[in-house]
């Protein structure tokens, strides 16, 4: 399996650390308010990056994480919760948001059962580890507002920061920086522990003679849930390409930093950006989407996960709502193909169609090559819709939309049979057809229809799928 490399800036054949066990952690969400789409797009494409190792072989213990404490937490649990005490008013929105997270990423096809998810609060005693590590090595110092990590006692230790992305001592600033996210243009000392602010949630920690009672800075905690459930190095780490700086470059230099071994994690896969109208999203532009906009307009949430696979997870790609639009026309294509397990009417067997499964994996094992995965599959669903299946090839068409299911996460293999009442129509107006009763015909049809099921009038017989 071929796997682009942010560290190496090159494709290579993916090789875990451990035999045939690989050892993956995703940065997961902020739980503060409803992820936008393009939270989303990075979500789907570690999904598929599970799934595609999955089916190459290979056992993935997959972790993510949940960011529930951090400034923007803070802010909007006292703005939503004014009269709740700190721990119970952020308690009450990561809640909240969790619950509404994994039902976003469930309804687009992410296949949540298989993975660890952590949160930061369970976790505080490995951060208060780490960072009482890091002190007494000397790569952090204790301010007047919390503990910061010197990147220049990094460097001096002969540790590069700048491994994901060029980082000059020109953009080195000699500053420390206090809140969770900073710009991009210069970098400063990070926090990794802040001290109580009035009316915060705070935990207890002893450092160097001080009692520092306060919370985690946002970087470590990523650091340590991954060392703490994966080791240290693990395989591979995802995220999108806006967390490369400063958030992934922070945990490697906090998590090497005095140590031997300069490897956090072996590989790091990162997705493009999803652009809305070809800008990146914000509130002011008013092209700043969730997944509720989407279903609210009609659309299929599994259409969004489609649109996103029909363009490379490492290229930019762009949301508009006539290519959601054409993702959903393209769905109900793949709906109408499982939909052919249903109808057997082939005169033939075409056993050599399933060929594409080998075909598919192959293209996903190209660095997940999605797109070209999607070209074959839609070679496969023309041909299903027009020829049908064969009776002696329901069980390997069966096996087919289970792999489809297993590799792509479209949900297909499930869908079920019309009902009996259905079926009764369907065979009452082949009838009146074959007598050329055609108002009776076409009366059965719009009953049909009615009940969201259409008609096609093929050399086969009736063909029908789901409106």
């Amino acid at each position: 399996m071929q796997l682009h490399n942010t560290l190496t800036r090159q494709t290579e054949t993916f090789a875990p650390l451990h035999g045939k066990t690989v050892h993956m952690y995703s940065c997961g969400p902020t739980l503060y308010d409803h992820i936008h789409i393009g939270n989303l797009s990075a979500f789907i494409a570690a999904d598929l990056l599970r799934r595609t190792l999955t089916m190459s072989g290979f056992k993935v213990k997959h972790v993510m994480n949940f960011t529930d404490v951090n400034d923007k937490i803070i802010a909007r649990s006292k703005e939503r919760y004014p009269d709740l005490e700190p721990s119970e008013a952020m308690r009450e929105l990561t809640e909240h948001y969790s619950q509404i997270f994994l039902n976003d990423v469930r309804a687009i096809g992410n296949d949540t059962k298989v993975i660890t998810f952590i949160k930061a609060t369970e976790s505080i005693n490995q951060m208060r580890a780490l960072i009482n590590e890091l002190y007494k090595r000397g790569f952090a110092y204790i301010a007047d507002d919390g503990v910061y990590f010197s990147i220049e006692k990094y460097r001096e230790s002969g540790k590069i920061y700048g491994q994901l992305t060029k980082i000059t001592a020109q953009n080195t600033a000699q500053q420390r920086i206090q809140n969770d996210e900073y710009d991009k243009d210069n970098v400063h000392d990070f926090a990794l522990w802040k001290t109580q602010k009035d009316n915060e949630l705070a935990w207890e920690f002893e450092l160097g003679g001080h009692n520092l009672l306060g919370r985690p800075g946002w970087h470590i905690e990523c650091s340590a849930m991954s060392s703490q459930t994966l080791g240290q190095p693990f395989d591979i780490h995802t995220g999108g390409v806006d967390l490369i700086f400063p958030h992934h470059e922070n945990e490697i230099a906090q998590s090497t930093a005095g140590k031997a071994n300069p490897i956090y994690a072996k590989y790091f896969v990162h997705n493009e950006h999803l652009l809305v109208d070809g800008h990146k999203m914000s509130k002011s532009l008013n092209n700043f989407y969730t997944l509720r906009d989407i279903i609210e307009k009609g659309f299929d949430p599994m259409a969004f996960r489609l649109m996103v696979l029909q363009a490379h997870y490492r290229s930019q790609s762009n949301f508009t709502w006539q290519r959601l639009e054409a993702a959903q026309n393209r769905l109900k294509d793949y709906y109408a193909m499982a939909d052919m397990q249903w109808q057997l009417l082939a005169k033939k067997r075409k056993l050599n169609r399933y060929a594409h499964k080998i075909t598919i994996l192959d293209k996903m094992k190209d660095d997940l090559n999605s797109p070209r995965a999607l070209m074959v599959l839609n070679t496969m669903a023309n041909d299903v819709v027009e020829n049908s299946v064969h009776t002696k090839e329901q069980g390997t068409f069966k096996t087919f939309l289970e792999f489809i299911d297993e590799l792509l996460g479209l949900q297909l293999a499930g869908r079920r049979d019309i009902t009996k009442e259905q079926k009764q129509l369907l065979a009452e107006r082949a009838t009146a057809r074959s007598h050329k009763h055609w108002e009776q015909s076409d009366k059965l049809r719009r009953e049909l229809e009615s009940q969201g099921i259409s008609l096609r009038d093929t050399p086969l017989g009736q063909i029908w799928s789901r409106i």
